[in-house]
Order: structure tokens, then C-alpha cells, then sequence
């Protein structure tokens, strides 16, 4: 399905990104496999996508530096797949957040997404993809995730922009929003007793898994999603 493509995944070391940089190498794509820190499990996912027959390369930078990422994604020279998956959670009612909690979370989570497809815009070739991750957050009232559920607000914004932008190149742009997805991040930031309410509270039974984003996401890099731009699939197990 997508043999000869070229994808970087951001925050493809573990969780929902090393899911979807497995599912695009199985594809076929040749896959940049972004990390920040996780080098052993950045290697472990470019293992485990070559032993399954799939090839790809390691980058490593922290896109909330823009100059160092810059300098990291010019070792790519063309592009036809970006997934902007890296990203972080953190809560806290309002009268708690700092502004280096603040700044943080949209250095990475908006001002880093943002320029990274700013930087391989131009290598990014014609009928290309982009998908942003962003998160089922911004649909709910989440007391102390203001700060997050915004910095991913911004993002599903991106997706409408440049969709409208791009679109005379061919080139779709999409958001994806998970829902509650059993991550390392997810357990860090919420608590068990969370996870059991909102998994009884969800249609499917269940919470989803890094897999079932990851086969969203490869649909969407297809060529059967070609008539779908601007849009936001919520890949959550139909929680309302």
C-alpha cells in the first residue's frame, strides 16, 4: 500500500508513535523514526521494523528546540508521509500553572509541530500526507487540562489551515484524536481508578490500544483516503 513512500514519525520511540511507525514500515513506506531521549527504544523499533522485512532511519532531536531540529531533519531529502505524533500530557487547575508548565507543554506540543512540517514542507512531494495526533480532549469539559486540551486545540486548527493550503499539491491533512489509549504517558498522568471509570464508560468495552490509532493513521496515509482532507477522526471506541 505504501511501497516506495518516504514517513517520519515524530515520537516514534515507544506508545503511539512506535505503533504507527511499525504499521507504515509494514506498509511498505521507509520510515525516519523520531525520538528525543529513548535511544535503546528507538532502536528497538527500527529493529523490530526490519526484522519484519520493512527498512528506516533513526533521527534524534527535541522539536521544542527549533534550530537543533532543523539541523536533525535535513539528513531527509524527500518526504511523502508526516506524522506529527510527538506530544506530552500534563494536568494542573489552573491557579497551579507556571509558566514553565505552560510553556513547555506548547513549545512541544504546537510550536514544535508547527515547525517541524514548516522544515520538510518543501521536501514533502505532491499527493503527500500529514496527519497530526492531537487527542479526544478537546471534545470534553476536563477540569486541569486546560493548558493541554489547548495546546492540542491549536493543532486541529493547523489541520484545517494547511489542508486548505496544501490541497492544490495534492496533499491531505488530517488530525487524528485518540481516546484514551493505554500509553507509559497515559498511566503516569491518570490515576487506575480513572482508567476503569472510562473504560466502563466506553461503547466498545475496552481502552483502546496504540494499535488501533496506528491503523487509523495508515489508512489515512493511503491512497483510499485520498478524498479525505480537513478532517478529524476520532479514534476513540465511541466515547461521546
Amino acid at each position: 500500500m505504501l511501497e516506495k513512500k518516504i514517513a517520519l514519525v515524530t515520537g516514534a520511540s515507544r506508545g503511539i508513535g512506535a505503533a504507527i511507525a511499525t504499521r507504515l514500515a509494514r506498509e511498505g513506506a521507509f520510515v525516519h523514526v523520531h525520538f528525543s531521549r529513548s535511544l535503546d527504544e528507538a532502536e528497538s523499533v527500527l529493529a523490530e521494523i526490519r526484522a519484519s522485512g520493512g527498512d528506516g532511519a533513526l533521527i534524534q532531536c527535541d522539536i521544542s528546540h527549533l534550530e537543533n531540529t532543523r539541523t536533525a531533519l535535513e539528513s531527509i531529502e524527500n518526504l511523502d508521509i508526516l506524522v506529527n505524533n510527538a506530544g506530552f500530557a500534563s494536568f494542573g487547575p489552573l491557579e497551579s500553572v507556571s509558566v514553565e508548565d505552560f510553556d513547555g507543554l506548547f513549545n512541544l506540543n504546537t510550536r514544535g509541530l508547527f515547525f517541524v512540517t514548516q522544515n520538510v514542507l518543501l521536501k514533502l512531494r505532491e499527493n503527500g500526507r500529514i496527519v497530526n495526533i492531537s487527542s479526544g480532549i478537546t471534545r470534553v469539559n476536563a477540569a486541569g487540562g486546560s493548558v493541554y486540551a489547548a495546546s492540542k486545540a491549536a493543532v486541529e486548527a493547523f489541520t484545517r489551515s494547511w489542508a486548505a493550503e496544501l490541497g492544490p499539491r495534492g496533499i491531505t491533512v488530517n488530525t487524528v484524536s485518540p481516546g484514551m489509549t493505554e500509553t507509559d504517558l497515559l498511566r503516569q498522568v491518570t490515576s487506575p481508578e480513572y482508567l476503569e471509570k472510562m473504560k466502563s464508560e466506553t461503547p466498545l468495552g475496552r481502552l483502546g490500544q496504540p494499535v488501533d490509532i496506528a491503523d487509523v493513521v495508515a489508512f489515512l496515509c493511503s491512497d483510499e483516503a485520498r478524498w479525505i482532507t480537513a478532517n478529524n477522526l476520532l479514534a476513540n471506541g465511541g466515547v461521546g
